[in-house]
């Protein structure tokens, strides 16, 4: 049997009857908002989605649609409940009735919302990223800082527009103690989807001139609880945790801690409050001075009246001590003449030793002198008497052959040449004849 040819009108009518007749109920979905748009009229025009949670990977998507009666009476009770506008990106529990249109096709009408099925989503979201901040161990990093005891130079991030801005600065210039605090806004955006970076880039400046500020202020004056997502980022807190000058938020609310919140040096409700926070941060530091000084004082008079005592005390004991300086000095004086006069008499002595010593040796030399004088006497008068020149005054010669003196005419041959030496003169001779003297 052959299907019946529908139309495509029919086709479509038929899938809606049976969907009615099937699902004829509201149900309750669990799904994730990935579009968002609110027309003229007031309609409001979803796209739900659901996502595989191991991949991220889409695995089912519905149109979906608020009527502008049900808009205006569900998303302000929504965003007062969760302090999450109601944006794409966060997750929601709805009631819907499901619908099927012959010219739009499959749709869910929202019916109702119930606003802490996405309070739950959110505190899941933010215990994520403080787990995370955990684990990379940042966690605590700025509330570790030390708060600088004189925090008169503050780095202020905020809307230029804001009136808690214009609160916060009011509130320190006319503190009842009369402190000079020095003031530098940041402008940032503090409310919608670019909050996240317009922070990031306020605290990056700050940062190039961090050495010019003691603490950074984070403050919003009012505005909706709904624009406080933008304050419950990964990215915003990772770079408030590190930031390396202390951070005190006033977002302007009181119910609900953000994770910027949480991760900052200091917490308070209001920019108003974040003024007073650092008015009494300062008078505790001058109290602290005022406690110090005052202590110097008492504690200088103690010491300069104890000084005192000490000095008069130096001052009536100076005349014993100098009588027995003096008498110590005496005594010393007497034992170094002592010592000296028994030095100087050793000294003497030995000296006179030493020439007597000098004195015998002086006469030990004269008398070998006198020795030596007279045996080299005896020996001029041996050398004189020995002497050729006296022989020759005799009327003695002296023969000599090559240079030689003849004492035996045996060495002598005929022909040799010799010379004779006289007392007056010399002649050479030639031998003729030589005898040998027996």
């Amino acid at each position: 049997m052959e299907a019946p040819s529908l139309s495509l009108l029919e086709l479509n009518g038929l899938v809606r009857r049976s969907i009615h007749a099937c699902l004829p109920d509201e149900y309750w979905v669990q799904a994730e908002l990935s579009d968002v748009r609110v027309n003229r009229s007031g309609h409001c025009y979803l796209e739900f989605v659901q996502k595989d949670e191991k991949s991220s990977a889409l695995v089912a998507k519905a149109r979906g649609i608020v009527w502008g009666n049900v808009f205006a009476r569900l998303i302000p009770y929504f965003e007062q409940e969760t302090g999450q506008a109601f944006v794409a990106g966060i997750k929601v529990l709805v009631k819907v009735t499901v619908d099927f249109h012959e010219l739009y096709g499959y749709s869910l009408t929202v019916t109702d919302i119930d606003p802490t099925y996405t309070l739950g989503d959110m505190a899941r979201r933010r215990k994520e990223i403080l787990l995370q901040l955990e684990k990379e161990g940042v966690l605590t990093l700025n509330k570790e800082l030390e708060l600088p005891l004189l925090t008169q130079r503050i780095a202020v991030i905020s809307s230029a527009t804001a009136a808690g801005y214009g609160d916060f600065c009011s509130q320190l210039e006319h503190n009842p103690f009369g402190f000079v605090f020095y003031t530098r806004l940041f402008p940032a955006v503090m409310q919608g989807e670019q909050v996240e970076s317009s922070i990031i880039a306020a605290l990056d400046r700050i940062y190039a001139e961090c050495e010019n500020w003691d603490v950074v202020v984070i403050i919003r004056g009012g505005g909706a609880a709904s624009d406080l997502s933008g304050f419950d980022t990964y990215e915003l807190a990772a770079n408030c945790a590190q930031f390396p000058l202390p951070i005190v938020t006033g977002i302007g609310h009181e119910r609900d801690d953000t994770v910027l919140d949480l991760i900052s040096h200091t917490r308070v409700k209001t920019p108003t409050a974040a003024a007073e926070f650092l008015i009494n941060h300062a008078l505790q530091t001058a109290e602290r001075l005022e406690t110090c000084a005052r202590l110097v004082r008492e504690r200088l008079e103690e010491r300069l009246q104890g000084e005192r005592e000490r000095l008069e005390r130096c001052i009536s004991r100076i005349p014993a001590q100098m009588q027995m300086r003096l008498q110590r000095e005496a005594f010393r004086q007497e034992r170094l003449i002592s010592r000296l006069d028994a030095a100087w008499k050793s000294r003497i002595m030995k000296e006179r030793y030493r020439l007597q010593t000098f004195s015998h040796l002086a006469v030990t030399l004269q008398a070998r002198f006198q020795k030596e004088f007279h045996r080299l006497d005896l020996l001029e008068q041996r050398i004189k008497s020995a002497s050729p020149e006296l022989l020759l005054k005799r009327g003695y010669s002296i023969t000599l052959k090559d240079g030689r003196s003849l004492t035996d005419a045996s060495s002598l041959k005929p022909g040799d040449e010799v010379v004779t030496y006289l007392l007056k003169g010399r002649f050479k001779s030639k031998v003729t004849e030589s005898n040998k003297q027996e």
